[in-house]
């Protein structure tokens, strides 16, 4: 930037993005000042050297707002996955409340992760849990949809609910 370019002579393009030609550096500085802008080597590697006539400051400021805006959107794509745990005896108002908030995160774009957990002699029917499990994959069809049947590990029975794409 400005007198830190050890080159002797640079292709100087001005604030308007016309190409000046070869000119030698003074030259280049000298029409950078008058300007009242900073002459920025832009690729140091060429033969001669690319430089441009241009506000520096702003031009660092423009790149750190779209550096923030391309975070926000990524931030915005992130998938979390939340976990919601139901019991094969579950009461109505209950069922309903969790099926409620399965909703809410479907619709904010996160995974869900249903577990069905059975305790003492509820593990000899575990076709209850399967009902279950079935009443909430039909309750909560119109935002999400299993990712795979719902499946039986040890106590538990799991599956995954993920949103739907054609919102």
């Amino acid at each position: 930037m400005n007198r830190q370019i050890k080159a002797r002579e640079c292709r100087l393009i001005d604030d308007e993005g016309k190409n000046l030609g070869i000119v030698p550096i003074e030259e280049a500085l000298r029409l950078a000042e008058e300007k009242d802008l900073d002459l920025v080597e832009i690729s140091p590697n060429a033969n001669p050297p690319v430089c441009k006539i241009m506000d520096y400051g702003k031009y660092k400021f423009q790149q750190q707002k779209k550096e923030k805006e391309a975070k926000k959107k990524q931030r915005a794509n992130i998938q979390h996955v939340k976990e919601i745990k139901f019991r094969p005896k579950i009461e109505k108002h209950d069922y309903e409340t969790k099926v409620k908030h399965i909703r809410e995160f479907l619709e904010d774009n996160n995974k869900v992760k249903v577990i069905i957990m059975f305790r003492g002699r509820e593990n000899i029917h575990p076709e209850i849990g399967q009902q279950l499990a079935e009443r909430i994959i039909e309750d909560v069809k119109e935002v999400g949809k299993a990712e795979k049947p719902p499946k039986k590990e040890g106590r538990n029975m799991t599956f995954t609910l993920v949103p739907k794409k054609d919102k």
